[in-house]
Formats: C-alpha cells, sequence, structure tokens
C-alpha cells in the first residue's frame, strides 16, 4: 500500500520541476511581443492633461492546461484570444474607476496559473514567478520609454498583480519613483525582507501622502490569513477611514472595517462575501480574497483622484 504522504510528496516534486527548463512535458508560452498592441489593454482618459498614467497588473485568471501535445503549462498564453478576454473581464472593471480621468495601461502576461499558488509552496511559485515578472518588467519598461517622463504615475494590482507591483519597486529607477504618486498592493503582502530591500516601498499613513506603498487583505477573522498571500505583512491601512490602528471604519452602512495591527490585517464584519465561491479551501474561505478591487471600490476611487490632486499641487 502506498500512502498518501508519499504520494503528495512525489506529486509536490513533479511540480517544483514543473516550472523548470528541464521538464519535457511541461510548456512555456512564447513571451508577449509588448511593441504590439495587441498584448495592451489601453485607455486614454486624461482629456484636460490633469489626471495621471495608471499601470495596472492584473491578477490570476487561468488554471493550468494542456496543449494538444500533451505537455502542461502553468503559464496563461498571451498569445491566445480566450486568455486575454478573460484578463479583460478584471481589467475593463478596474479601468472603469482607476481610470477615470487618467490614461490606463496594463499589459497582458504570462501570470501564474491558479494551480501554482494552490501549492502554497513559496519557493515553487517564486520560481515560477520569474518567467511571469520577466513579461512585466519588458512591458513596464515599453510603457516607460513610450510615456511623458513628467507626468504623475500610479501603480496598481490585485492579488499576483499585488506582487508584481511590489517587485516593480525594488527596480524602479529613481527618476521613475520621483513621479510615483502611489502604489496599491491589493490583496497581497508586503513583506518585512521587501521593505528592506528597497527605500521605494514607503507605508501609506494617511490618505494624503504620496510617493507611499497601500497594502491590504481583508478576513472575517485573523484566524484565516492565507500566509502565502498575507502573512507575514510589514503593514496595513484601511482604506476606508484610510487609518492604521484599529479604528473601525463603516462600509455600506452595515459593513466594519478594522486594521488588526499585530497581523497588518484588515478584519472585515457585516460582510459574508457569499457572491465569491471557495476555491479548493485556498481562497474566499474565511478571506475576502477575490472581494479586495471591489468591496472598496468607492474609497480607492477617491483616494487615487486624491493623492494625485496632491502630487501634482506639490510639483507644480
Amino acid at each position: 500500500m502506498i500512502r498518501k504522504p508519499f504520494i503528495w510528496a512525489i506529486t509536490l516534486c513533479f511540480l517544483l520541476v514543473g516550472c523548470g527548463k528541464s521538464e519535457a512535458q511541461s510548456y512555456i508560452p512564447d513571451a508577449p511581443d509588448y511593441s504590439d498592441n495587441t498584448f495592451w489593454y489601453t485607455k486614454e482618459n486624461d482629456n484636460a492633461n490633469d489626471g495621471a498614467d495608471v499601470f495596472y497588473l492584473v491578477s490570476t485568471w487561468e488554471k493550468d492546461w494542456t496543449t494538444e501535445s500533451g505537455a502542461v503549462c502553468h503559464y496563461a498564453d498571451a498569445y491566445n484570444k480566450t486568455h486575454r478576454d478573460r484578463m479583460t473581464i478584471e481589467i475593463s472593471k478596474i479601468a472603469d474607476y482607476m481610470g477615470k480621468g487618467n490614461n490606463f495601461y496594463s499589459p497582458f502576461y504570462r501570470h501564474l496559473t491558479i494551480d501554482v499558488w494552490v501549492t502554497r509552496n513559496e519557493d515553487y511559485i517564486n520560481e515560477c514567478f520569474k518567467t511571469a515578472f520577466s513579461d512585466v518588467r519588458r512591458a513596464f519598461d515599453t510603457f516607460l520609454k513610450k510615456r511623458d517622463p513628467n507626468r504623475p504615475l500610479v501603480l496598481a494590482g490585485f492579488s499576483q498583480g499585488g506582487k508584481m507591483v511590489v517587485e516593480l519597486l525594488k527596480i524602479m529607477p529613481e527618476e521613475v519613483k520621483e513621479q510615483l504618486v502611489a502604489a496599491y498592493v491589493i490583496g497581497y503582502k508586503v513583506t518585512p525582507t521587501d521593505t528592506l530591500v528597497t527605500k521605494n516601498i514607503r507605508a501609506a499613513k494617511g490618505a494624503d501622502d504620496i510617493g507611499v506603498t497601500i497594502c491590504y487583505n481583508s478576513v472575517s477573522d485573523i484566524k484565516y490569513i492565507q500566509p502565502v498571500i498575507a502573512s507575514p505583512c510589514a503593514f496595513c491601512i484601511n482604506p476606508v477611514n484610510w487609518r492604521t490602528d484599529d479604528t473601525p471604519a463603516t462600509l455600506q452602512d452595515t459593513i466594519t472595517v478594522r486594521v488588526s495591527p499585530k497581523e497588518n490585517v484588515l478584519v472585515v464584519k457585516g460582510y459574508s462575501g457569499s457572491e465569491y465561491s471557495p476555491y479548493l479551501d485556498f481562497i474566499n474561505v474565511g478571506d475576502f480574497h477575490s472581494a479586495e478591487p471591489w468591496l472598496y471600490k468607492e474609497s480607492l476611487e477617491e483616494n487615487i483622484e486624491n493623492r494625485i490632486n496632491i502630487f501634482r499641487n506639490t510639483n507644480n
């Protein structure tokens, strides 16, 4: 009889190899060409030239999939229109509020599949992440070369996209950082180690500071914190009242949101999150991961506009 731990160990072994170059049965899609508009979602709404450039990074939309030859792929394929269309569902809704009065840019990239994240193995995730981040880095370089370098910049990303924002901050040139209004890491963590790597990560302390990083994750109780997504986290801010202490804020009349300062997560009461189905006991089980960009939508929209106005007034 083969014991289950043995099976799991063998399965994990195959998974760990899956993102490496040595596995003949794995498939990595071709890298997107970011000089081609096919690989961008773009909305240029800053007609009055008083907004900012928003660079947004999408979350996870694909499961592992198999090619016609039987090879397994752990990445989205930016050349696959169906994959791009699924990413567009999220990106377009984000653009509806983050792109108001701003120029909005979001690249389609080879994001990791949910199956990679479900392993909860951060070494494995980070190995696979290298391919995904190589796309984001090239996309960001292309974006920087085309934009007016004097325009304010907002970075934002949700879930896997939030991790991308953290990594971009680590390599951001000083002249770009000077134009950064704020970076929004939505539904992902900024670890204490991340803050030691770069001076570009500076925690937001309120609604009005600029050049800062906004970070939050939401749970119904701290026992539901999902470490691979939300812990350890170096800081957290409440996107309803923009406090970093445990002062509660009321959202939509019946929902209470407060920061748990020790764990640096948001504890949300009076909200079920029932519109988001649990997935493999990984997300939406006591946490509100899938709700992160939408539950606080109005607050985020108002705050982005506020910080842009402050940045422009400060730098004029």
